[in-house]
């Protein structure tokens, strides 16, 4: 389509849907490191103007996910080691802030739920079920996050899902190797049913930055995901 197609289509909604299917595109892979994304082709391939997808690309060079390069034009870039290490960083650090409004809000109910899921991980952990297992630290993670109650941080961390997700399917081979992170999980439960918030910070504290070690160094030996400075 070209740009005398009416202006109704290039809405805040269709700004958005342009800005989260390129986004998708490239967190998945679906759109590669290094490739060209052409305005022209896209446009006639998302069935929109040019309009919102210049845009979405304002937006998605905004994330660090694409750049503008002379005689190229519009380039997915590679994900360095300082992104990871920032996103992990951002991450972890929001989530020590509200372990205090998780200890003070948890309930039994939400005890019930996390035990809920740790006994469905310990399936995926026996069976060594990378693939499984992904899905459901997330979801612990999750909802263990969401007991605090603090929106605004929440929604801050969520920000970061897409792309905490996406380092974590690298190294999450890794990780089902660990049994330690795993009884980690379990030991979280314990201090949250002796609402425990110094052994509780502590332990997070250690988990956290070990899951950003073990992410950081599984990338390191797949060095095609990143620059190469």
């Amino acid at each position: 389509m070209t740009d005398n197609k009416p202006t109704v289509a290039d809405n805040g909604p269709v700004r958005d849907n342009v800005y989260e299917t390129l986004k998708q595109q490239i967190l998945t892979g679906e759109l590669t490191a290094g490739s060209r994304i052409i305005e022209t082709q896209y446009a006639e391939k998302l069935h929109i103007s040019r309009t919102p997808l210049r845009e979405a690309f304002r937006r998605l060079e905004q994330d660090g996910l694409v750049s503008y390069e002379v005689r190229r034009g519009v380039v997915v870039r590679a994900f360095t080691v300082e992104d990871v290490e920032e996103i992990f960083t951002i991450r972890n650090a929001l989530m020590l802030l509200i372990v205090p409004s998780i200890i003070e809000k948890v309930t039994a109910e939400d005890i019930a739920e996390l035990r809920e899921i740790l006994q469905r991980m310990d399936v995926s952990q026996e069976e060594q079920d990378a693939k499984a297992l992904a899905p459901l630290n997330r979801t612990f993670h999750r909802r263990l996050e969401r007991i605090s109650g603090k929106k605004r941080i929440l929604r801050t961390i969520d920000s970061q899902e897409e792309y905490i997700k996406l380092f974590s399917v690298v190294a999450i081979a890794s990780v089902v190797t660990r049994s330690t992170a795993h009884q980690e999980h379990h030991q979280m439960l314990v201090h949250l049913e002796n609402r425990d918030e110094q052994a509780l910070c502590q332990l997070l504290t250690s988990h956290l930055e070990s899951s950003k070690k073990t992410c950081l160094d599984t990338l390191e030996s797949r060095r095609s995901l990143f620059d190469k400075t």
